[in-house]
């Protein structure tokens, strides 16, 4: 079976016609963000206002990140290699930050 490759959202989520809080793909499709299936409307709402509230610090790190892979990779680390290392560590140290996401 083929490793998913993951996707890098190109705008902030936001609230389709159906309600359904989406994002567009580095691939250029839309795809919704899974919320439990008994949040409310305005339970959404307030979860897309705090991902707005969020947008330009999240622009700031994908900027970093591809600072990052800039810098790290090379022909011994090509720039998908590196992206996943960046990735990992970045589970692994925020996992251990806050337990509670395992």
């Amino acid at each position: 079976m083929a490793e998913e490759q993951p996707i890098t959202p190109h705008a902030a989520p936001s609230l389709d016609p159906a309600g359904q809080l989406t994002y567009s793909g580095d691939d250029g499709r839309r795809y919704v963000v899974g919320l439990p299936p008994d949040s409310e409307a305005a339970e959404m709402e307030r979860v897309l206002a705090d991902l707005q509230l969020g947008k330009t610090l999240l622009q700031q790190i994908e900027a970093l990140c591809h600072q990052w892979i800039s810098a790290v990779h090379s022909p011994e680390l090509d720039a998908r290699a590196a992206l996943v290392l960046l990735l990992t560590s970045l589970e692994t140290n925020l996992e251990q930050t806050y337990p509670e996401l395992d």
